[in-house]
């Protein structure tokens, strides 16, 4: 059973089972059944002859029997075509009447005396049932055995139970696969629940942390399990709250320590000590941004109508990352569409993620290189830097938070691709990193037009 992952598949083939050892039993039974309600039909029937043939025995004056069977009625008890035999004994088992020709009982002396009933099967495969029943003539005992062939072409009702099997059993099968699809109708619409409960489980994330699945439609067999699923996702939620506030919290009461160091050092006479430290604290307090803006990313949920001008953000976060460029001595340039891209977004989280891919160029491309931005009409953002690119190898590490190539770079956190990341996430977009032809990296941040 391990090998059926599936509740369903494992009720399907637990059913296809069921369904074929029923459908070999059933007609089975039913067979065995209608049989003998045939057989106990012909031996009521039988006895009522061997009554019948006992009121043609009339006593005779020596003391013995006489049969005198009317001349309408032989027929039926004529040794060919008779649809009945017969053979009446004394109380020692000696016949004294028989339809037979042989004039032999229908079934031994000895079973007369045990059974009521016999039933023979003959060498040329047909079956002979008969039956014993005792009557008084005068003071005497007398056995009367009346018997009949089930291979005679007037016995009906056994005609119908041995057609029965090859020509009408096989019909259960049908039946009961019939009712396995119902079943599987059945269980499918009875799982129906499970499965929303499934989706509803799966769109639970860190912007839908408070998203709990509904008990109410459940299973009773599955409320239990819902309801501990619930309750650890509750204790999740409370975690991660409880984390992200801490962090939020760590990295707002870190700015202000942070802007006296930076007064202090400004009073400084020892200029290369002071600059040392200036550069220190920049890349603190830039860190210490970073850290934030990820907390409050983690809470942030982009409204079903909210749509940015794509091409006027990355206008915006050209001009704002210009000087730095400048200053690096490299060059930064926008290229692309003219016109508004308008898509599903929230324009200062998008500023964020071009931004921090801008930075990432500039910190990777080599003085006198260039970085481009370029906005196209579908919604796609490419940042291109002339850096040394990025190993296929670490495509995917790059974007996971505090990840960094060079930990000896102090200016580096590896949060900023996080931050495009989470932003990406938000906004049902995605981020990838690829090769740029000539050398460098390509950055393409596609998001979905409004």
């Amino acid at each position: 059973m391990s090998r059926f992952r599936s509740i369903l598949s494992r009720v399907v083939a637990l059913h296809v089972v069921a369904i074929g050892v029923t459908s070999i039993l059933m007609p089975l039974a039913l067979y065995w059944l209608l049989n003998e309600a045939a057989n106990s039909l012909h031996r009521d029937t039988l006895r009522g002859q061997a009554h019948t043939i006992a009121g043609f025995l009339r006593p005779t004056a020596d003391g013995g029997v006489a049969l005198d069977i009317p001349p309408e009625a032989e027929p039926i008890y004529s040794g060919g075509y008779g649809l009945y035999a017969y053979a009446i004994l004394d109380s020692k088992g000696k016949v004294l009447f028989a339809s037979r020709h042989d004039d032999a009982p229908l079934t031994a002396a000895s079973d007369s005396l045990t059974s009521d009933s016999f039933t023979k099967r003959r060498s040329n495969g047909t079956v002979f049932i008969g039956v014993n029943v005792p009557g008084a003539i005068g003071d005497r005992l007398y056995l009367i055995q009346v018997g009949q062939d089930l291979a005679h072409r007037d016995v009906i009702i056994d005609d119908i139970v041995a057609s029965f099997f090859p020509h009408v059993a096989w019909i259960t099968f049908p039946i009961l696969l019939l009712l396995l699809l119902i079943d599987i109708m059945i269980f499918r619409r009875a799982l129906d629940p499970v499965r929303a409960a499934s989706d509803t489980a799966a769109s639970i994330g860190p912007t839908s942390a408070d998203v709990r699945l509904s008990e109410q439609s459940m299973p009773t067999e599955i409320v239990p399990l819902v309801h501990a699923v619930n309750q650890a996702l509750d204790r999740l939620e409370a975690g991660f709250r409880a984390q992200r506030d801490f962090t939020a919290d760590m990295a707002h009461e870190l700015r202000t320590p942070l802007a006296i160091m930076r007064a202090r050092v400004d009073t400084m006479e020892d200029v290369p000590v002071r600059r040392s430290l200036e550069a220190d604290i920049v890349n603190m307090t830039r860190t210490v941004n970073q850290v934030l803006d990820i907390a409050e990313l983690e809470a942030f949920v982009v409204g079903d109508d909210s749509k940015a001008d794509l091409q006027s953000v990355c206008a915006d976060a050209v001009a704002f990352m210009a000087p730095i460029a400048v200053d690096s001595d490299k060059t930064i340039a926008l290229t692309g569409a003219e016109a508004p891209v308008w898509v599903h977004g929230h324009a200062e989280a998008l500023f964020r993620a071009v931004r921090n891919l801008v930075e990432n160029a500039i910190r990777h491309t080599p003085a006198g290189g260039t970085i481009e931005v370029d906005v196209a009409a579908d919604g796609t953002v490419r940042v291109l830097d002339e850096g040394a690119g990025v190993p296929v190898a670490e495509h995917e590490a790059i974007f996971k938070r505090f990840w960094r190539r060079d930990r000896s770079r102090p200016e580096s956190r590896g949060l900023g691709l996080a931050i495009v990341t989470r932003v990406a996430a938000a906004h049902d977009g995605t981020i990838s990193v690829g090769d740029r032809p000539g050398g460098g990296s390509v950055f393409t941040l596609r998001l979905r037009p409004a």
